[in-house]
């Protein structure tokens, strides 16, 4: 068996992102990576606009003592006062809109006192260039807006917007083929057998890849057979898929045929056991330009496995940023000594106001679906770790969602 350090190390490593791109319109680009810089194809703003609702002046014109100015006009948002201002003169203007020419400063409506014959007196003079936004003050045409690599958040989308582009070049998606192996599985909602148990990991995988930025591509399930399952590597092969995940077949029981079948075509096997607990009998090896995954079929076994290596590859793959997801808490209860295999133990985390507290769950067997979905994070335990009481320190993987 390796560890988990070098399995990941092998699995994701200095994985790039997939070639290829397409073109999304802005609604659809949520998430995204951009597949190269974006310029702004206009100014914003593209002329001088006022920052607050008041009056367009020359700030010579609002010292003390001056008589009032006369009112010649109005600026608003898309209706901008087309004539130039004069000394004395003022024009009423909103926010957003032009700013007159002529005049160099914005006098705020709380600073003017506005008379019955036109005309608006200073109740405090204003310097020049106050409550202005230049033109450019944004961005000008031609600046970067984004480079190239960036994930494309709510605000990011926004800023695309106003550069001028209703759509994007996002990197494409790596699409991951997820088979379900086993003759005992049904699909939800199907009848379910005396000898038979619901696929359940296929649509918890899937999520995740999506959630990683990836392309779920549901390869159904394959009986234990290895024809069944031959067919199957072969069209993850003619669909050129970049990640095939197998559910299931991973172990060295007489029906876990997975490992057989990859052998049988020709499949790279890098590793197929890791010293963790839940999970190790993770598979792991390369088809061609496809990478290949086999992972535990125990649902908790499963879902940890692919939270470990399967998400930071897809993530990888993406072009999104594979940091280490491990965080620093506190043990909220005593827990034994490990053993030689690295433990990832479901448990739930809360917050004392200066630090995480994560406490394991009370049952930790690999079938139990419910205590994972009641998990908020994965408690590692390092191989021989020695016993830990609570407060002392500990780390953790938060499972999100």
């Amino acid at each position: 068996m390796i560890t988990v350090e070098e399995a990941f190390a092998r699995i994701v490593g200095t994985t790039g992102a997939v070639a290829g791109s397409e073109s999304l319109p802005l609604a659809a680009a949520l998430g995204r990576i951009l597949a190269q810089d974006l310029t702004a194809t206009r100014t914003q703003p593209a002329f001088d606009a006022s920052a607050m609702d008041g009056y367009a002046v020359r700030a010579a014109d609002t010292a003390p003592g001056l008589p009032p100015l006369r009112l010649i006009g109005e600026s608003a948002a898309g209706r901008a006062y087309e004539g130039h201002l004069e000394a004395g003169e003022t024009v009423r203007i909103f926010t957003g809109a032009p700013v007159p020419a002529g005049a160099d400063a914005v006098l705020i409506q709380e600073n003017a006192e506005r008379g019955a014959d036109e005309t608006v007196r200073p109740t405090e003079p204003v310097e020049a260039g106050r409550h202005i936004r230049r033109a450019g003050n944004d961005f000008s045409e031609g600046d970067v807006l984004l480079p190239a690599g960036t994930m494309l958040t709510p605000g990011a989308i926004a800023l695309a917007a106003s550069g001028g582009h209703p759509a994007l070049a996002v990197l494409r998606r790596p699409r991951v083929a997820i088979l379900a192996t086993g003759d005992e599985l049904v699909l939800p909602g199907e009848p379910v057998g005396p000898s038979q148990i619901v696929a359940s990991n296929t649509f918890g995988v899937a999520a995740m890849v999506a959630a990683a930025g990836g392309e779920p591509l549901d390869y159904g399930i394959a009986a234990d057979d290895t024809a069944d399952i031959g067919a199957r590597v072969d069209r993850a092969v003619a669909e050129g898929v970049d990640i095939l995940v197998t559910i299931g077949g991973a172990s060295v029981g007489d029906h876990d045929l997975a490992g057989t079948v990859f052998a049988e075509k020709g499949v790279s096997l890098d590793f197929w056991k890791v010293a963790m607990r839940p999970g190790k009998p993770l598979m792991a090896g390369q088809l061609g330009a496809m990478r290949v995954l086999g992972l535990p079929g125990n649902p908790a076994s499963s879902m940890v496995t692919a939270t470990l290596f399967l998400a930071p590859l897809v993530r990888a793959l993406a072009g999104r940023p594979t940091v280490s997801a491990e965080r620093a808490g506190a043990l909220g209860a005593a827990v034994p000594a490990n053993d030689h295999r690295a433990d990832y133990v479901r448990a739930t985390l809360s917050d004392d106001g200066d630090r995480v507290v994560v406490t394991p769950l009370p049952r930790q067997d690999s079938s139990l679906l419910s205590i994972y979905a009641r998990a908020d994070a994965l408690l590692i335990r390092p191989p021989h770790a020695p016993a830990g009481e609570a407060g002392e320190p500990c780390s953790f993987v938060p499972l999100d969602g």
